[in-house]
């Protein structure tokens, strides 16, 4: 790849999806720690992980491969944010604001899935 995957966009938009879930969660109830707010936070750090690994890999399909497993991690993720809204553990900004974001990441991973299948 002629990237690294410290230079790509989606890798960039992970991350900061990923710090902006760790700073929600922090709020969320104590006896959530080993439920909910574990399993988000794998879900989410799941998706720059795999995008990382993916850009290590010695072929376009075999990348693409990565970056589907980070799609699923993404869809995971939102709905992960919907259960813990809907629990009231997440105010409704944080929500949209948080939501807003895997929308655009969901749209950025789609475009590097479709130029990877090129």
């Amino acid at each position: 790849m002629a990237k690294t995957y410290e230079n790509l966009d989606a890798w960039i938009k992970a991350v900061e999806l990923t710090v902006s879930i760790y700073k929600i969660t922090r709020d969320f109830p104590k006896e959530e720690i080993y439920g909910l707010t574990s399993q988000i936070r794998r879900a989410v750090i799941s998706i720059s992980s795999n995008l990382a690994e993916g850009a290590g890999r010695p072929s376009k399909k075999d990348f693409a491969r990565f970056v589907d497993i980070g799609m699923g991690s993404l869809n995971e993720t939102e709905s992960l944010l919907i259960v813990a809204h809907k629990l009231g553990f997440i105010n409704d900004e944080a929500y949209l604001s948080a939501i807003s974001k895997t929308e655009e990441l969901g749209r950025i991973l789609n475009g590097l899935k479709g130029y990877l299948r090129e």
